[in-house]
């Protein structure tokens, strides 16, 4: 439930506004990595520091009593004041690109109400591509409603995305296309608009799926284990690591997608 002093979508709309206003402060950095190192972690490091403290001074201007999501937070006790809002922000998602000048990177941001989601919104900023849900509401890419492909069939047009070192891990049938494009929430959210069947994440964290999870939700899609079961995010809201390998696809295509791929011993 909204506050008193301010409703969802006034919540919302400085969630959009901000994340575009935080996008145009990472482009300064975006590319500039050296291009004598195959990955320029100084450039990442200062980026991701100064679009956080952006971020953060942002937010305290507008919701002085909201917080921010950091890992080993203690988050047990409900409240009806401001501070029942949980801000979970990921400043950059597809470093790697990010560095080297690729255009798939973003930024995420979530909202918690008393550990109930509210919305998420992913953003990136080199293509102007953002994608946004309310919980238990429609997606949408920009003014556009999104929803899952809903065919029921897997075919050699099929995509399944994925992170870099799947085929170290994995022995697949997949009819169509295996590809890694390097963001893990941006393959999230080309699943929710239907340009991919299903994708499979690893090494992810709940700063990093916070806003994505509600996006596919909304587009008709769920978050599983590698066996079947559901996979339930506010486990790791202690921001402890996620182990696990995890399936991101339609409920009635998730053992399909399954019976594809089997883990190499």
């Amino acid at each position: 439930m909204p506050s008193k002093d301010h409703g969802i979508e006034d919540l919302l709309r400085f969630a959009l506004e901000v994340i575009h206003s935080a996008g145009k402060e990472a482009l300064t950095f975006y590319g500039k990595g050296r291009f004598d190192m195959k990955f320029d972690e100084g450039l990442v490091t200062e980026a991701e520091l100064h679009v956080m403290e952006f971020f953060k001074e942002q937010l305290g201007i507008k919701f002085p009593d909201h917080i921010i999501f950091e890992n080993n937070q203690e988050l047990n006790e409900y409240t009806h004041e401001g501070n029942r809002y949980l801000w979970i922000y990921d400043a950059l998602d597809g470093v790697a690109n990010f560095q080297a000048g690729i255009p798939i990177w973003g930024m995420s941001l979530g909202l918690m109400d008393n550990f109930w989601p509210v919305f998420g919104v992913f953003y990136l900023p080199s293509t102007g591509d953002i994608f946004y849900a309310r919980a238990g509401k429609e997606a949408y890419w920009g003014n556009v409603k999104i929803n899952l492909l809903s065919q029921d069939y897997l075919n050699d047009e099929s995509v399944l995305l994925t992170y870099s070192r799947f085929h170290q891990h994995y022995s697949s049938t997949f009819p169509g296309k295996i590809r890694s494009l390097g963001c893990t929430a941006a393959h999230i959210c080309y699943v929710a608009m239907g340009r991919a069947d299903a994708a499979v994440i690893a090494h992810e964290t709940y700063q990093d799926l916070s806003a994505a999870s509600v996006i596919i939700e909304a587009a008709g899609g769920k978050i599983f284990r590698m066996d079947g079961s559901e996979f339930l995010l506010n486990d790791y809201l202690n921001g402890e690591k996620i182990d696990e390998h995890l399936l991101v696809v339609a409920p009635e295509a998730c053992q399909q997608i399954l019976d594809c791929i089997q883990k190499k011993n």
